[in-house]
């Protein structure tokens, strides 16, 4: 989960949406309310609730945000966290406190996760093989 999360307000408009994107290289923005968590501005929604409408850089965020999230608290598992990405498909899953936002799951932090628990599955695998091959062929000096 990261903890530093870029966010905006329901003040800003389209146009500071878009370059706190592009400074960031990011595709997802929480708005907030202080800590409270109001809802979500992707890059998509951007374009097809912003510029394919043809609303101008200064169109408020109101606009574009969407409100019907689906968030998790800090207790949820990596695996149940997984599990409600692939269930609706999204790659980005805020996580929130008493309805504040205190970090965001994204598909790249269970890429990453997924990868030492392979490598530690396969470096559990060969340290039992080892052990086995001790137990059953012991070496003669």
């Amino acid at each position: 989960m990261s903890t530093d999360c870029v966010t905006a307000k329901m003040e800003d408009n389209v146009y500071e949406l878009a370059v706190l994107m592009r400074d960031h290289n990011i595709g997802f923005v929480p708005i907030v309310d202080g800590q409270k968590l109001i809802g979500i501005v992707t890059d998509r929604d951007l374009v097809v609730r912003g510029y394919a409408e043809k609303h101008s850089g200064s169109t408020a965020v109101s606009e574009v945000i969407t409100t019907d999230i689906v968030t998790i608290d800090s207790s949820t598992s990596v695996d149940e966290a997984a599990g409600i990405m692939a269930s609706n498909q999204i790659r980005r899953l805020p996580v929130v406190e008493n309805g504040n936002l205190v970090g965001i799951v994204a598909i790249g932090d269970l890429a990453v996760r997924e990868i030492f628990v392979n490598e530690a599955g396969d470096a559990l695998s060969s340290i039992s093989q080892q052990n086995h091959n001790e137990h059953h062929h012991p070496v003669v000096h």
